[in-house]
C-alpha cells in the first residue's frame, strides 16, 4: 500500500510538472507567438497571478472548513479542464491575446484555491519532521519542473496543442492521487459549518496570527518584495530579454528556466544532506541578499551560456530562500490556522506578484530589459538590508516560537 507521504509527493509532483510546462509554454506564447509589446506580456502575467491576490486567503480558509484534500482535488481537476479547453479551442478557432487572457485568469484561479490547500496538507503526512518534508517537497517540485521545462522545449516543434494536451492528462493524474490520498481530519463537521458562516472572522483571524508572530510578519514582508522584484523579473523581464537581446524562442526560455530550477534543486539536496538550519532567518536574508547581487549581473548583456550560469546561481539562492521561508510559516503556525497561515504565506508571494509584473512590463517598455533588471535587483538587496537590521528575522532559530 502506497504511504499517505509518497501519494501527496505524486499529486505534487504532477502539479509542478504541469507548471514546469506552463511556465515556458506561457511566456512562449505572449511573447513569441503573439509577440506582444512588454506592457502586455506584463499585462498577461498579472492576468494569470492576480486571482492569487484575489482569492488565495479564502482558498485558506476554505481548505481549513472543508479539508485539504477535497479543495485540492476539486482546483486540480479545473486546472486539467482548463488546459484542455485551450487546447480545444486552439484547435478549432485562432488564438488571439483575449482568449489567452481569459486562459490565464481561469489557471491562476485554479492555483489561487490549490497552494494554500497543498501546503497546509503536508504536516498531515509529515510525520513530524516538518522541514526534511519542506525540503523534499521543494526537491521534488524543483526537479519535476526541469522535465516540465525539458517537455516545453519541444513547443517550437509539437505546438501549443500538444503541449497544453500533455499538461492536462498530468494533472489529471494528481487530481486522482488527491482523490487517494487520506489524512487525518483536524475539524468536526460541526466546526466546518460554523466556519463556513464566519469566513470573513476566519481570515482576519488568520491575518492577526500573521501578525502577532515576528517570524511570520517578516517572512510574508520578504514575500511580499520578492514577489515584485524577482517574480517580475522572472516572468516577465527575463523572457522580454531572450527575444529582444538573444533573439531566442521556446528552446532559449526553456534552458533559463532549467538552469534556474537545477540550482533550486541542487540547493534542496545539500539542504537534504546536511540536515536543518537553525539559523532559518539568517540563511534567508543571507540567500536574498546575494540572490539580488547575482541577478543584477544579468542586466550586463553577457553571452547566453554566461546568462545561464547567472540564472543558476540565481536558482540556488532562491532554494535556500523559499525552503527557510516555507519552514517558518509551517513551524510555526497553529495547526487549527495551518491552511490559513500558509495561505497568507502564498498571498504575500502571488498576491504581489500582479504588481511585480505590471511594473517590470513598464519597466522594460520604458528602460530596456537589462535596465529593468538592474532596478529590480537594487530595490530587493535594499528591501533586505532593511528588513535584517530593522527586526529579529536575523537571529531566528529553529522551531523558536516567535
Amino acid at each position: 500500500m502506497i504511504k499517505p507521504l509518497n501519494i501527496y509527493f505524486i499529486a505534487t509532483g504532477s502539479w509542478y510538472l504541469s507548471y514546469g510546462m506552463q511556465s515556458v509554454v506561457f511566456a512562449w506564447l505572449v511573447t513569441i507567438i503573439l509577440n506582444e509589446t512588454p506592457d502586455k506580456v506584463g499585462l498577461a502575467q498579472m492576468a494569470y497571478l492576480l486571482p492569487g491576490t484575489i482569492f488565495i486567503l479564502i482558498g485558506g480558509s476554505i481548505a481549513d472548513q472543508f479539508g485539504g484534500r477535497k479543495i485540492a482535488l476539486i482546483a486540480q481537476c479545473a486546472a486539467a479542464s482548463m488546459a484542455a479547453g485551450l487546447a480545444v479551442s486552439m484547435a478549432l478557432t485562432s488564438f488571439t491575446y483575449d482568449k489567452f487572457l481569459v486562459f490565464a485568469v481561469c489557471m491562476g484561479c485554479s492555483q489561487a484555491i490549490l497552494t494554500p490547500a497543498r501546503d497546509g496538507l503536508l504536516p498531515l503526512v509529515a510525520d513530524g519532521q516538518i522541514q526534511r518534508r519542506v525540503v523534499q517537497a521543494s526537491m521534488i517540485q524543483f526537479g519535476i519542473q526541469m522535465i516540465g521545462f525539458v517537455l516545453a522545449s519541444m513547443a517550437d516543434t509539437v505546438g501549443a496543442v500538444m503541449m497544453l494536451a500533455v499538461q492536462s492528462i498530468v494533472l489529471s493524474v494528481g487530481a486522482v492521487a488527491y482523490f487517494y490520498l487520506e489524512v487525518p481530519l483536524v475539524k468536526s463537521a460541526r466546526t466546518q459549518a460554523r466556519m463556513l458562516n464566519q469566513l470573513r472572522a476566519s481570515i482576519i483571524e488568520g491575518f492577526r496570527s500573521v501578525i502577532a508572530s515576528p517570524g511570520m510578519r517578516m517572512v510574508v514582508l520578504q514575500n511580499c518584495a520578492m514577489g515584485i522584484f524577482f517574480m517580475g523579473s522572472y516572468i516577465v523581464t527575463v523572457p522580454l530579454l531572450i527575444r529582444e537581446v538573444y533573439n531566442g524562442s521556446s528552446t532559449e526560455l526553456s534552458l533559463i528556466n532549467a538552469a534556474n530550477s537545477l540550482g533550486l534543486f541542487l540547493t534542496i539536496v545539500v539542504l537534504l544532506r546536511v540536515g536543518d538550519i537553525k539559523r532559518q532567518g539568517r540563511a534567508l536574508l543571507i540567500a536574498q541578499g546575494f540572490g539580488a547581487l547575482v541577478l543584477s549581473l544579468a542586466a550586463i548583456q553577457v553571452s547566453f551560456i554566461t546568462l545561464m550560469g547567472i540564472l543558476f546561481v540565481w536558482g540556488m539562492c532562491g532554494g535556500m530562500a523559499m525552503t527557510m521561508a516555507r519552514t517558518i510559516m509551517q513551524e510555526q503556525s497553529d495547526e487549527h490556522q495551518r491552511g490559513r497561515m500558509m495561505g497568507f504565506y502564498a498571498f504575500s508571494f502571488m498576491g504581489s506578484g500582479p504588481i511585480g509584473a505590471l511594473l517590470s512590463g513598464y519597466l522594460v517598455a520604458w528602460f530596456g530589459p537589462s535596465t529593468s533588471l538592474a532596478i529590480a535587483s537594487l530595490c530587493m538587496f535594499v528591501v533586505v538590508v532593511l528588513v535584517g537590521t530593522q527586526s529579529n528575522l536575523w537571529h531566528l532559530s529553529h522551531k523558536a516560537k516567535a
